[in-house]
């Protein structure tokens, strides 16, 4: 069955060109593989993989190698895959020298942030903690952490957008930073690491993002407006729709991340996102207009009077100037692009199941 993603993976290909010799026979480690995240970057060097010859192979570390390959078999299948049950906090170290890690594995949860904190927390540091271990044992050259724009904690509604100097942090008084904080300490941890091993540590501190992978039915604003969309049922702000947001496409994203582990100074964190900021409000209208919907947009709450709005959007001038990245799908296209490969998904599933009982 053709890749439903296969434009997308061209475009993430023709962008990258210059940088796949850096994994050339690269033996790479990846934590959090099989979230949002880490499905696009399994299937971005996947497909450079077969395309390029790189002689590469990647292990995942997952807590459910089943649950990966109901998700993913095309992937879970491939043979410079390979997959190791674990936990990342005490994972046994798969054997051999590796080149390369990619630690992304938390989970953006806020039911487990608001419910589980000190569970978040421990899985931030303990996993940083115990892969940053690997890297070292295992003879690792350079090690890329997922970081978060939650490290700066609230951004200022005078500042437009967040440089990777802004010196802001998160209460550590308010457990609702358990995440934001978390992820300073993981930074912490890889830059102590460099400071006293031969590792270079490269930090990308991401923020919003929309694209295939992305659970429609969590936390996401974006998601849920696009799930809306398709359910034909009115779309439902439970704020004041003030906040600015921006959202930058997962190919995108994907583009910036290769990008980073190729080519990033070490101890030097990138800001990784859209700096095309909108409202809650104004993204719902988008999601509608890119889908050609008609449903109803309620806003549960007026904005008090005299409030600045919120801001979460970066500046992303340092990635811009250092690896000539740009956002360059828009956000009306990447709307139509997720919902696109949602309904795929959702009949191939369907046509799964059918197959299944007519057998």
């Amino acid at each position: 069955m053709p890749n439903p993603l296969a434009g997308d993976l061209d475009h993430i290909l023709a962008h990258t060109a210059d940088v796949w010799d850096e994994f050339r026979r690269a033996r790479i480690f990846v934590t959090g593989g099989t979230g949002f995240i880490g499905s696009w970057l399994l299937e971005s060097f996947v497909w450079a993989q077969d395309r390029l010859q790189l002689g590469a192979s990647m292990t995942v570390l997952t807590r459910s190698p089943e649950g990966f390959r109901a998700k993913a078999p095309h992937l879970a299948a491939h043979p410079a895959i390979q997959m190791q049950q674990g936990d990342v906090r005490s994972f046994a170290f798969p054997e051999g020298r590796f080149s390369h890690v990619i630690h992304g594995a938390t989970e953006a949860s806020a039911k487990l942030i608001r419910e589980q904190p000190l569970l978040m927390l421990d899985t931030i540091i303990d996993g940083a903690r115990r892969t940053l271990d690997f890297a070292v044992a295992s003879g690792v050259r350079r090690f890329l952490l997922l970081s978060s724009g939650a490290v700066y904690g609230v951004q200022p509604p005078e500042v437009t957008h967040l440089p990777e100097t802004y010196e802001g942090a998160p209460d550590p008084n308010d457990p609702r930073w358990v995440y934001g904080e978390g992820k300073r300490v993981a930074e912490l941890l890889g830059s102590v690491y460099a400071q006293t091993h031969s590792l270079s540590f490269l930090i990308a501190r991401c923020f919003a993002f929309v694209g295939p992978y992305l659970p429609l039915d969590a936390h996401f604003a974006v998601g849920n407006f696009i799930l809306d969309c398709m359910k034909e049922r009115s779309i439902e702000i439970r704020g004041d729709g003030t906040p600015y947001r921006s959202y930058l496409y997962a190919a995108d994203l994907a583009v910036w991340l290769w990008r980073i582990l190729a080519r990033g100074e070490s101890g030097h964190p990138y800001n990784v996102g859209s700096e095309q900021c909108l409202t809650i409000a104004e993204l719902a209208q988008v999601v509608r207009r890119a889908l050609g919907s008609r449903v109803e947009i309620k806003v549960a709450s007026a904005p008090p009077p005299g409030n600045l709005p919120e801001r979460y959007v970066p500046s992303t001038l340092r990635a811009r100037r250092e690896f000539g990245v740009q956002e360059f799908v828009s956000l009306e296209d990447a709307i139509r692009r997720t919902a696109a490969w949602h309904s795929c998904r959702a009949n191939q599933q369907r046509l799964s199941v059918t197959g299944t009982a007519l057998i």
